[in-house]
């Protein structure tokens, strides 16, 4: 496991630097849109302030806030480098002349490319009479790591419980008395050539990354209130190309997946079934549309519009039940590949199976109801918390994973546990796999 963390040191190193001169940016790069967020920090490191405290709101203020829309990201992966480089540079010089300052580093976050979770497990026994960081380094390290595949690097690692003889469930064992320590670790993993893409297209923008995070946790970590984040909740995060999928319990993520489709595909169906461009077809989606008909919905007719100069064609009208009838089975499809992960992930055994919607596309009227009975739980629309600064604008669903970033890098969990270990307490069997792209791009 030491090689895991030597992401995160790096990238540590150019955080704390960001933060000495007060100012980090926030990136979103999202398929339908690409957010950014200057934040000034007042000075006090806030990971001071105890372990875990990823929902504090303190220690930071947004002070330059600015969206555009996404080009060249598909399924919340690069597909094209020089469209995404402009989309990331003209949202971050308006951020930039909102906050009148200029921003060298920045923590992004992005959906989709494969996320895959695994749940790793080590056992040491304690040297001293209490347990130390070095006992806390040296279970980590201990953590078997599964083969899991060329071209695919790891994203977050993140210890999820710490048992101490046979007491389980422990936060923070340290200064506890014991004899054998165990550790249960979340590992989650991504396509590689998706993070070296976002690497060199935030390095073609003249801008030092300072953080990676995937969009389905720093959206769960913004959408879940802090009861629903211990006893156990799912985070549905609903975005343009991607569905992103999260379980949190005990204030940490146990799992994350993605499905590779969202909003972008329900406008998609509409602009076909309707024969409309896609601009007509996302403001129809915007304006009228809906997953639930009634007796009504036959009678109200919705102008298309269009500028063929065919006037016939220009003229036409549909009924607001035929758009819900393009609309609805591409919402049931997208819900029912999020149950399919959420069985998979054993969703049902957590003692309370909470579900919040949060994301762009999670705010088409009825989708809660629809949601209840295709998952059969309890199911909210999330909206991100209130972090201070923040524009009326961006306070929205769609902005969820923005506002996880900021949490994010207030509070970055990865770290809590990174400590050295001395060379003559590695332990025997090296572990060859390493986290080699940052080396090859930096």
């Amino acid at each position: 496991m030491i090689e895991l963390y030597e992401t995160q040191r790096a990238m540590r190193n150019m955080r704390k630097a960001a933060m000495q001169r007060g100012v980090i940016a926030i990136l979103d790069v999202g398929s339908s849109k690409i957010a950014c967020l200057v934040l000034r920090f007042d000075g006090t490191d806030p990971s001071d302030e105890g372990l875990g405290s990823l929902a504090g709101q303190s220690g930071f203020r947004v002070i330059g806030a600015a969206t555009t829309r996404s080009r060249g990201v598909r399924f919340g992966e690069i597909h094209a480098m020089s469209e995404t480089e402009r989309a990331i540079r003209t949202a971050v010089q308006a951020a930039q002349k909102m906050a009148g300052i200029r921003v060298d580093h920045v923590i992004a976050s992005f959906s989709g490319a494969d996320p895959r979770s695994y749940g790793l497990a080590g056992r040491v026994e304690v040297h001293g009479v209490n347990v130390d960081e070095q006992d806390v380094a040296r279970v980590l390290s201990s953590c078997d790591v599964p083969d899991f595949g060329h071209g695919r690097e790891v994203l977050h690692a993140q210890p999820v419980n710490f048992a101490l003889d046979h007491r389980s469930g422990l936060i923070d064992p340290r200064g506890q008395i014991g004899n054998e320590l165990s550790c249960d670790m979340h590992m989650l993993t991504v396509d590689a050539q998706a993070i070296q893409n976002l690497a060199h297209c935030v390095r073609r923008c003249d801008l030092e990354l300072a953080g990676l995070a995937s969009s389905a946790y720093v959206s769960g970590a913004a959408a879940l209130v802090e009861d629903e984040q211990e006893l156990g909740a799912a985070c549905i995060d609903m975005g343009g190309g991607a569905t992103g999928v999260s379980i949190f319990i005990k204030k940490h993520m146990i799992y994350a997946d993605a499905v590779r489709m969202g909003g972008d595909h329900v406008t998609s169906d509409i602009s076909m079934g309707l024969s409309v461009p896609m601009a007509t077809a996302e403001r129809i989606k915007t304006f009228y549309g809906g997953v639930h008909a009634t007796g009504m919905d036959d009678r109200e007719m919705i102008e298309i519009g269009g500028d063929t100069g065919d006037w016939e064609h220009d003229r036409r009208t549909v009924s607001r039940a035929e758009l819900i009838g393009i609309m609805r089975p591409r919402v049931e499809e997208i819900l029912e590949e999020v149950r399919v992960r959420l069985d998979a992930a054993g969703f049902d055994h957590l003692p309370s199976q909470q579900i919040v919607l949060t994301g762009g596309a999670s705010q088409i009227p009825g989708l809660d109801g629809l949601a209840t009975k295709i998952l059969g739980q309890q199911v909210r629309l999330g909206r991100p918390l209130r972090v201070h600064g923040l524009p009326q604008a961006a306070t929205g669903p769609g902005f969820a994973s923005a506002v996880g970033l900021c949490l994010f890098a207030a509070h970055p969990q990865d770290e809590w546990w990174d400590f050295e270990i001395p060379v003559d307490r590695y332990p025997a069997r090296s572990l060859k796999r390493a986290v080699q792209w940052f080396r090859d791009n930096w």
